[in-house]
């Protein structure tokens, strides 16, 4: 398919994708939802430790709490809902990691196990994986070599 677009088409369709945000209401939203987000990290910590699990224990199982319900709210389609109102608020906790791995997981996985969710599953988060293991180890150099 040939789409031939004139600079002024080029131009208008620009500028129709280019409006800027509400940032005075997207702001606050995302906010507001990333801090409900870490509220209920917080209530589930102290749920834990109530329980009688050690400081580490406790933040391990809320760590694996988030993520499971941030996968199962990708699998149910409202993990999208709430980002779409959040924004930024849901990218940043580690809810946003887990739904990074669970999205193209259920989006490729009609191409098979091997092609499509083997293949696809870290296509948004492998970058994220990537470099965060080699600014750790550069940052561990850095560390070793000058500052110890």
């Amino acid at each position: 398919m040939d789409i031939n677009l004139s600079k002024t088409q080029y131009s208008e369709m620009y500028k129709e994708a280019s409006k800027g945000t509400k940032w005075w209401l997207t702001i606050p939203k995302a906010f507001c939802i990333g801090g409900l987000i870490c509220a209920l990290g917080q209530a589930l910590l102290n749920m834990y430790l109530s329980f009688g699990l050690s400081k580490d224990n406790a933040s391990m199982s809320v760590s694996i709490t988030l993520v499971f319900l941030s996968a199962l709210f990708t699998g149910l389609g409202w993990y999208d809902k709430i980002a779409r109102h959040a924004g930024a608020g849901t990218l940043v906790p580690i809810t946003g990691f887990a739904n990074s791995v669970a999205a193209p997981a259920l989006e490729f996985k009609t191409e098979g196990y091997v092609l499509g969710l083997g293949a696809k599953i870290f296509i948004i988060s492998g970058p994220v994986i990537l470099y965060g293991t080699l600014a750790s180890v550069v940052y561990g150099l850095i560390y070793y070599l000058f500052l110890r």
